[in-house]
């Protein structure tokens, strides 16, 4: 059983009505399409990496996988569960770090991820919140209110989110992006660790060095296609033993042969 699967996964969102039109608008009826016949299977415990320019469709593919967004074709499943039709399991089975820095201003930290347990019918959950909250560097924040934080100990809080139910598939969407150095090395210590530990972790990044520290296999996403797919060992002897920033560049800059080979 994978621990994600994406099958033939094509995403296309209708097009805009009324607004500002600019001489680049699309005419009215195409839509966009984010993402165009993705197939991807992720193994279990695998440290997994996503990577892709901006636009290149990295956080539809995950809003698909969290049922955050509804496929237009194709199916995702967690752990064996369909977004869509088991969306409970499938749900229970993730735990996804959004780009975005979302919280409740009227709660402090400890109260926060108490309500995040309780989602997930999980009332007696204060051993785990406060090894979340050691492993975070949160412990001396953990009865601050929310609004008070600075943006790095927000992102801690949304990474402790994701964990606090303990999920097998652990998805981080751009998890680092701002941050100081110290959070960025504490939260890749504690990830690595669940890591060993069986955890299934999903990393989109624009840091190319932690993705290629970190992962053992690498997709790189653009226009809503996968154009590359390996293990980042092979992705960097196949580039002459370049770093992956410039194997990275170099996909990007012509995929057309890359697309083939994957079709």
């Amino acid at each position: 059983m994978h621990a994600v699967s994406f099958e033939h996964v094509s995403k296309i969102y209708p097009p805009r009505r009324g607004g500002f039109k600019s001489l680049f608008s699309k005419p009215e009826g195409t839509g966009f399409q984010a993402l165009d016949d993705v197939t991807l299977t992720i193994e279990q415990g695998e440290f997994f990496g996503l990577l892709g320019p901006n636009g290149a469709g990295k956080t539809t593919l995950i809003s698909v996988l969290a049922g955050l967004a509804k496929a237009s074709a194709g199916r995702a499943s967690v752990c064996g569960h369909d977004v869509v039709t088991d969306y409970k399991q499938s749900r229970r089975s993730l735990g996804v770090v959004p780009q975005e820095l979302v919280f409740d201003p009227f709660f402090t930290v400890r109260e926060t991820l108490r309500i995040q347990s309780g989602y997930f019918g999980l009332p007696k959950n204060d051993d785990w919140i406060d090894e979340i909250l050691a492993n975070l560097g949160l412990t001396e924040k953990a009865d601050s209110n929310m609004r008070t934080l600075s943006g790095g100990m927000k992102r801690r809080v949304l990474v402790a989110q994701a964990l606090v139910h303990r999920p097998p598939v652990i998805v981080l969407d751009e998890p680092t992006a701002g941050v100081d150095v110290d959070l960025r090395r504490s939260l890749w210590e504690f990830i690595s660790r669940l890591n060993k530990a069986g955890h299934t972790i999903l990393l989109t990044t624009h840091y190319l060095e932690e993705a290629e520290s970190l992962c053992g296999r690498i997709a790189m996403l653009k226009r809503g296609r996968i154009v590359s797919l390996s293990t980042t060992a092979a992705l960097l002897e196949q580039f002459g033993g370049r770093s992956l920033e410039e194997a990275f560049v170099e996909i990007m800059k012509d995929d057309s042969q890359n697309e083939e080979a994957l079709s």
